[in-house]
């Protein structure tokens, strides 16, 4: 994710990383180009009749479709942010549960290191690679390789933190209550991964995508026909312009829907696993940090 000033346009109005200009910039060339040659042809070969009326008609449902598709990819965006915030905060919530009612330091700073591992193996996850994070090297080494590798990385993470609260109920160190109240960390955290794949294994609908996609080259490609009678060579600018906004709407759709990889503008889950991380170590017993 780029940090950004938002009230300072001079800042950011000429960037061209994570604007979306490289993704569309030669497909808006070559609607550039159907709009020269159109131009060339109506002047040369044979006058086009406007299509203006047409275009009108056409371009009031292309809105709303670029309207909708914005809007659901923001909204899938926007929930995967809530859900991070939601690890944040249950990861947090583990290691003061475990700190506070755990009277014994050894399993305590095993708990909080497996919550320090249960965020970086989500990211990972969700981006089809492996990893806890640079808290493996403080696990024994046949268990970090065994988690990290794991069918299911995060969900063998949240069970080695429940063997573990269940080991301090065995020895007496928790009651049921205490340990009920800490499986409810556990379990939060693994809803909110569970909610990311399902962000992340259900893209918007092929019909719909390939619809407007479909409509937006259709609209792109003719425009010049509507606008050649009434701009003249000035048609081939103003196409151009067209398509940039057109197709770079398109594109931020694209760019949200799926915001956990690695793209400008995806989520920044790096610095979301290094602050549970910074939070999480504060919670380690002296003698184990």
């Amino acid at each position: 994710m780029i940090d950004y000033e938002p009230h300072r346009w001079r800042d950011h109005f000429f960037d061209a990383r994570g604007s979306m200009a490289r993704a569309i910039g030669y497909r808006a060339f070559i609607c550039t180009l159907s709009a020269v040659a159109i131009t060339l042809v109506h002047y040369r070969w044979h006058e086009f009749e406007s299509t203006d009326k047409v275009h009108a008609l056409i371009g009031t449902p292309l809105s709303l479709l670029l309207v909708f598709r914005t809007n659901a990819s923001y909204d899938r965006f926007w929930e995967a942010r809530k859900l991070w915030g939601s690890i944040v905060n249950e990861s947090r919530n583990l290691a003061r549960s475990a700190t506070a009612l755990v009277d014994d330091g050894a399993l305590v700073a095993r708990i909080v290191r497996l919550g320090i591992a249960f965020p970086y193996a989500c990211m990972n996850t969700l981006r089809g690679a492996h990893g806890l994070g640079p808290v493996a090297a403080e696990l024994a080494p046949a268990e970090a390789e065994r988690l990290a590798h794991a069918q299911h990385a995060p969900l063998a993470v949240a069970l080695a933190v429940s063997r573990a609260v269940a080991e301090a109920q065995r020895r007496g160190l928790v009651t049921d209550v205490q340990q009920a109240v800490v499986e409810q960390n556990v379990q939060t955290l693994i809803d909110c991964i569970g909610a990311c794949e399902r962000i992340k294994r259900t893209p918007l609908p092929f019909a719909y995508v390939v619809h407007l996609r479909r409509a937006l080259t259709i609209y792109c490609g003719t425009l010049p026909m509507a606008l050649v009678q009434y701009f003249g060579w000035f048609t081939v600018p103003v196409t151009f312009l067209v398509a940039y906004i057109l197709l770079g709407i398109e594109e931020i759709g694209v760019e949200i829907e799926e915001p956990f990889g690695t793209d400008d503008n995806d989520l920044p889950l790096d610095r979301f696993c290094t602050t549970i991380e910074q939070n999480l170590r504060a919670f380690l017993p002296a003698s184990a940090s």
